[in-house]
């Protein structure tokens, strides 16, 4: 298994709105490198779900339900979308300034490759947010 983390906007699509519509299509990826990760998904995969720009915190884990297809978005062949469906919501959002302050987190790519919005985790990283979000 393979895990991953997706940042959206909030006002843009927000967890809870993922959790009400009980799937998404993730799409309009336009980076080479995070169309990457996209295409390295596989059924089952966890990803955690990060809201950016505002609120600033992981939200909850989400599952990889199809696997990497022609974005409809667009008509090149270059860009890919992904299934995702809403697993878990965390008992607490686990905010960027406990991320940044964790230091078994200062090689996490969602600090390192800022600008992504799709990123690997490691297992280890996937479990200490987690266990992070357990605690208040």
């Amino acid at each position: 298994m393979n895990y991953w983390l997706v940042k959206s906007e909030p006002f843009k699509y927000s967890w809870q709105q993922f959790e009400k519509e009980g799937s998404a299509m993730w799409d309009g990826v336009r980076n080479y490198q995070a169309r990457n990760h996209l295409r390295s998904m596989q059924k089952g995969d966890l990803v955690l779900f990060y809201h950016s720009n505002e609120d600033l915190a992981v939200m909850g884990i989400a599952k990889v339900s199809k696997t990497a297809y022609q974005d409809p978005t667009t008509e090149d062949e270059n860009w890919v979308a992904v299934d995702l469906k809403p697993y878990k919501k965390l008992k607490h959002p686990v905010p960027l300034a406990s991320i940044k302050a964790e230091p078994k987190l200062k090689e996490i790519q969602m600090l390192k490759l800022n600008r992504l919005s799709v990123v690997s985790l490691r297992p280890e990283e996937f479990d200490l947010l987690i266990a992070m979000s357990e605690k208040k």
